[in-house]
């Protein structure tokens, strides 16, 4: 048993340095490839229309890695690479989390762990089996899983800073600066995942996207719904001619209503999540506590006397 545990310590090891050696190949690679790679994007995206420019080319990556994600690929549904590249734009596109290297992990952990899985199943042939598929699932699917992760925290974080951002918002264009002047402020001046969000949007605009496309793309990136009704309202004030200033100030209103609401109604459920940890944690060690020398006395007297 000794053994079969140090043997299971050493493959986890060997696993953990096949991962730190991937990275740091990955991090090696990201040199003058890198910027050359950022320059001809950059040209490419000022020498033809937004319409043009198309993402079916693949990061390069080091040889066992691009087969790692070639293999990923291959195991993975048609839209997975769609469907992972909207999580990262959910998680705010991390540094150094493209699609094709979260790919590529996913072929990492599915050869780290599918051995781990079969050395903790020695025994049998069928548990061998059956842990090693269990590993390999694990490992395929735990960056999935670290992406949706990264993924909520930020949305949960847009969504707490939402009605500050939008009574900033609202001052700037109430002191009589424009919509896209007032964004350039609030982004300039905050921090946080809206920040970020409306500095990507300045930008879109300024590659030729309209303000309705912009507000569009940044609905797409959340799932916030008070981003999405946020968005929405601006679309409808610029089709319509409303005036933006009043717009925004019966949004931020909504938006800290809503806010108020969702602070009680979780203040509410506090008594029915402390409900279960009372009865079966705290009350147990009260009865102990109190009847537990009454029912030694109780014994002694009756039972042993």
């Amino acid at each position: 048993m000794n053994g079969t545990l140090l043997l299971l310590v050493g493959v986890c090891a060997i696993a953990g340095a096949l991962v730190l050696v991937g990275v740091q190949i990955t991090a090696a690679t990201t040199g003058s490839a890198r910027v050359s790679r950022r320059l001809a994007h950059i040209e490419a995206i000022w020498g033809r229309t937004a319409t043009d420019v198309t993402d079916t080319d693949h990061e390069e990556l080091p040889p066992v890695l691009e087969r790692l994600r070639a293999l990923a690929a291959r195991l993975s549904p048609g839209t997975t690479l769609a469907a992972l590249e909207h999580r990262l734009d959910l998680a705010g596109n991390p540094s150094r989390w493209t699609t094709d290297r979260v790919v590529a992990f996913k072929g990492i952990g599915l050869l780290a762990l599918a051995p781990i899985g079969a050395l903790y199943g020695l025994g049998s042939a069928l548990t061998v089996v059956a842990y090693a598929l269990v590993g390999a699932v694990v490992g395929f699917f735990l960056p999935d899983v670290l992406v949706h992760n990264a993924a909520v925290k930020r949305q949960a974080l847009m969504s707490k800073e939402l009605a500050d951002v939008l009574d900033m918002l609202t001052v700037c264009v109430e002191a009589g600066l424009g919509f896209d002047a007032a964004v350039s402020q609030v982004a300039r001046n905050t921090s946080g995942p809206l920040s970020v969000e409306f500095s990507r949007m300045l930008q879109e605009m300024q590659l030729g996207k309209s303000r309705v496309e912009a507000l569009r793309a940044l609905s797409g990136r959340t799932t916030v719904d008070a981003v999405h009704t946020f968005a929405s309202s601006l679309i409808q004030a610029s089709e319509l001619g409303i005036p933006t200033a009043r717009v925004l100030h019966e949004q931020a209103g909504e938006i800290r209503v809503k806010r108020r609401q969702a602070a009680e109604e979780k203040a509410q459920k506090v008594p029915v999540k402390i409900l279960f940890p009372l009865l079966l944690c705290i009350f147990p060690a009260l009865f102990i506590i109190i009847i537990g020398p009454a029912g030694i006395e109780i014994y002694d007297s009756l039972i042993a006397g």
